[in-house]
């Protein structure tokens, strides 16, 4: 899986409101990590706002994983519409819903295609947008007498240490910054002459 090194999104749960022509747009964003997340929240909207005329979403995963939908309005004019606000922003990891409260007059495609965008555009202008980075967990091996150089060459490159465990060897669960894991890696293995063992695993985070 080919993962960003570095996203923009949001960082906390944001709502905003408008009305068109007596129609009222309930606009809300969240940050979000997977498609499961996405469905739980849509479930509890979808709950909570029961008497909404439509529920319309959109989220982006950083993974490249992208959905829409339009519930029932005309296509093209709901999901795609927010998910176009939030591309406009840049953003990754990003799940926007837009509830209507039909208020008995038709907008048009145009209109309507417009005022979805609005609510989303809304609600992401007044979110607290973050930059985050790519960690990828990395296990390492390593003799006692490599302590004081490994934590040395974690610290300098920003790695953030999980957990270690002493035994015979020392083992060493921390996430490491994608871009510095080659950087890591060869100095590591220079300065144990190859002793210290290094996984890297398929477990990732932004942050």
């Amino acid at each position: 899986m080919d993962l960003i090194e570095e996203i923009k999104t949001i960082k906390n749960p944001t709502e905003s409101k408008f009305k068109e022509k007596g129609s009222v747009f309930i606009g809300k964003a969240f940050h979000i990590l997977t498609e499961e997340e996405a469905e739980g929240i849509l479930k509890e909207i979808r709950e909570k706002y029961f008497d909404a005329t439509h529920h319309c979403f959109a989220y982006k995963l950083s993974t490249g994983i992208i959905k829409y939908s339009d519930d029932g309005e005309p296509t093209g004019t709901a999901g795609l519409r927010i998910l176009n606000a939030i591309e406009h922003f840049g953003l990754s990891n990003c799940f926007v819903i837009a509830i209507r409260y039909f208020g008995g007059t038709k907008l048009g495609v145009g209109p309507l295609g417009k005022a979805y965008y609005e609510s989303a555009y809304q609600t992401l202008q007044s979110a607290g947008q973050i930059e985050q980075k790519l960690y990828v967990k990395v296990s390492l091996n390593l003799d006692f007498q490599m302590m004081s150089h490994c934590h040395r060459i974690l610290s300098n490159s920003k790695a953030k240490i999980l957990e270690s465990d002493y035994g015979v060897k020392v083992k060493m669960n921390c996430w490491v910054y994608a871009a510095e894991i080659d950087k890591i890696k060869k100095e590591l293995t220079e300065i144990s002459k190859g002793q210290v063992e290094i996984l890297v695993k398929d477990e990732y985070i932004y942050q």
